[in-house]
């Protein structure tokens, strides 16, 4: 099917299904995992072609077990998957969450003083008050995501390493997919045919 990335194949007597096929290879840190999507990100990949195997909760829940290994899961195609993360979209987020909830505490806090017959240095020290907290709030929510995160990623690393799989639409996405997997030192690296 040329740039198509599913193709039809059999998939049991009489039944025809459409297949997906993916490089995967398997990191040891995250900043490695960072790396190489980063490479795969430059080379033309689409960040939505770009999956990891999802967090103990979400196998567990689809499952009903955990892997012991993560190479179990390399070629299981059940596995759940997640999006690739990048550490800078946590900074991000940490600083709109920062940002949006000052805006509201200080706001909120400015219309009670204002409403209440405050004057306007009154409402001025209740923004920055009210904002300062609430922004702190938000900078506590955006951290505990980020801890949680490394936490993921950190239990597959104990339990062997990231797998890192590559949606593929072609064969010289597939040459460059393999490539870039080597350069950084990923393991276990092929490519499969799994059902759409």
């Amino acid at each position: 099917m040329g740039e198509r990335n599913a193709k039809a194949s059999d998939s049991g007597p009489g039944t025809k299904g459409l297949t997906v096929r993916e490089a995967v290879g398997v990191l040891h840190d995250a900043e490695s995992l960072e790396r190489t999507v980063e490479d795969l990100l430059s080379h033309g990949f689409d960040r939505a072609a770009i999956s990891l195997l999802a967090g103990e909760d979400a196998v567990k829940h689809k499952l009903g077990h955990l892997y012991d290994k993560v190479d179990e899961a390399e070629d299981d195609p059940y596995a759940p998957r997640q999006a690739f993360v990048p550490r800078t979209t946590f900074a991000v987020a940490d600083g709109a969450m920062f940002s949006f909830l000052f805006y509201i505490g200080a706001i909120s806090a400015a219309g009670a003083m204002v409403a209440s017959g405050g004057a306007a240095i009154s409402a001025l020290i209740a923004m920055a008050m009210g904002g300062g907290a609430t922004g702190l709030i938000g900078s506590v929510l955006a951290q505990l995501l980020h801890d949680r995160h490394a936490r993921q990623l950190q239990s597959q690393i104990d339990k062997g390493g990231l797998v890192l799989w590559v949606n593929l639409r072609n064969e010289t996405q597939e040459k460059h997919a393999l490539e870039i997997l080597e350069r950084h030192d990923a393991e276990d690296i092929h490519v499969h045919e799994i059902p759409a």
